[in-house]
């Protein structure tokens, strides 16, 4: 993770970290804060507790986002005092819907100079972000909401598995993980496990991301925490509350940063520390019905 997140992300990038409800990768949002990165732009659907961290640690300038705020419980409060009294620094907002961000994504990823989302009609997020424009249509007299395509720098995903080469397979909730993927620059891939090519080729339907785009693989078993991996691990919704009494106040947010991630070398010694909490996590076995591809015989 240290040397996927020296290489790769650099200080003035824009950053999507994507995932969503499960496979937020919080590894990778603690080894950036760790490593001091500055001036991100980050970008995504539903910024939750990792974006939390990453504004109050002063790495980012810059939110893309839709929907923000802890899951169930409220606000961010990091990301209010930012955008509220500057601190720690000002932070600069471009807001849209949920679909907006997923159009940014699909044109994006297809290199399209514009997405049409027919949802703003009657809200007033076009006239709070000036990037979502009317065109006229070409093919009638009415005008179109668009937004502009969205192309990170890096895209940063976490997985169930992927093989050495980065094919990445996903099960479970899935958000815009692949249309994050195609359209950035950079694709560093997280997973709990590494599993030989022979696996993944044995079910290639749960293959989301290939390996032609992925530029780095991590293997960092628990590096969603608290978020959730379906069948490795179960969302820690406790966190989630006792989160809103950790980022309440600057000074006690800062203590948990200095305890649990400047505070440790890396995800391993993170998920040691935490591993009383980590083994109350183990989900019980729900496995799919096998399926029969059927073998070729030329």
């Amino acid at each position: 993770m240290h040397a996927a997140i020296r290489d790769l992300v650099r200080d003035g990038d824009t950053v999507a970290l994507e995932g969503f409800t499960q496979l937020i990768c919080f590894a990778a949002a603690h080894e950036i804060i760790r490593q001091r990165k500055r001036d991100l732009t980050l970008c995504r659907l539903t910024p939750d507790l990792a974006y939390d961290q990453m504004i109050a640690a002063g790495v980012c300038k810059k939110l893309v986002f839709s929907y923000a705020g802890n899951p169930g419980v409220g606000s961010l409060q990091a990301f209010r005092r930012a955008v509220e009294k500057n601190e720690p620094r000002a932070l600069e907002l471009e807001e849209y819907s949920h679909f907006g961000m997923v159009g940014r994504y699909i044109a994006g990823a297809a290199r399209l100079p514009f997405y049409p989302v027919n949802s703003y009609v009657g809200s007033d997020l076009p006239r709070a972000n000036p990037r979502i424009r009317q065109i006229q249509s070409p093919y009638g007299d009415e005008k179109i909401y668009v937004v502009p395509p969205l192309n990170p720098d890096v895209a940063i995903l976490h997985a169930q598995r992927a093989d050495k080469n980065g094919n990445t397979q996903i099960w479970g909730l899935t958000g815009v993980q692949k249309e994050a993927a195609f359209a950035s620059q950079r694709v560093i891939v997280v997973v709990e496990e590494l599993v030989d090519e022979s696996v993944i080729r044995a079910d290639p339907n749960r293959t989301l991301i290939p390996d032609l785009i992925v530029d780095a693989v991590v293997v960092e078993p628990f590096g969603a925490h608290p978020s959730y991996a379906q069948g490795y691990y179960d969302r820690d919704n406790a966190f989630y509350v006792e989160w809103d009494t950790i980022a309440r106040e600057a000074a006690t947010l800062d203590a948990w940063l200095d305890e649990w991630v400047y505070g440790v070398e890396n995800r391993a010694a993170y998920a040691a520390k935490m591993r009383a909490r980590l083994e109350k996590l183990k989900p019980g076995d729900a496995f799919a019905e096998p399926i029969n591809y059927g073998e070729y015989k030329a």
